[in-house]
């Protein structure tokens, strides 16, 4: 059996349009790619066609990825939150005493997670470290580049 997913509402959505866009546009588009690349004539030499063929496997896998993932996706649910602690799906405002500076995440699953967004993964040292905790606490994050010390300002 797979592991379930840990989605928020949004990052579901954003998987089910995901999904609808690579079912009914890229597989369709694909598919016209190969029959324009099968004109060119011979396959075993044809560069097109074996682009579009390996373009067609990877929107596949996508697709089964998607779908796999949206069969055992479990929605963080806001009345489950408790108010005033970090929980999955809580934006917290933090301030890293160890560089000095505010920094502002949100706890994710790891389907979701990106940094660049501000978007952190529940089992990230940081993320993992967060949970259960309210404003005013501070954290100490044993993570990869050393200690990092949090300080929790508050839950948004």
């Amino acid at each position: 059996m797979a592991e379930e997913v840990i989605l928020t509402k949004e990052g579901k959505e954003e998987l089910e349009q995901e999904l609808n866009n690579l079912v009914l546009v890229k597989r369709a588009e694909i598919t016209e790619r190969i029959k324009i690349a099968r004109d060119f004539g011979d396959l075993s030499e044809n560069a097109e066609y074996d682009a579009a063929k390996n373009e067609q496997a990877r929107i596949e896998a996508r697709i089964n990825e998607i779908e796999t993932m949206l069969k055992f996706a479990v929605v963080i649910d806001e009345k489950d939150k408790v108010k005033g602690v970090v929980s999955l799906g809580s934006t917290v405002e933090v301030t890293d005493t160890t560089y000095g500076e505010d920094r502002t995440f949100m706890i994710v699953g790891t389907t979701e997670a990106d940094v660049m967004e501000g978007k952190i993964s529940n089992e990230s040292p940081i993320g993992n470290a967060l949970l259960g905790r309210k404003p005013g606490e501070v954290v100490e994050v044993d993570a990869p580049e050393g200690k990092i010390i949090l300080n929790i300002k508050k839950i948004i």
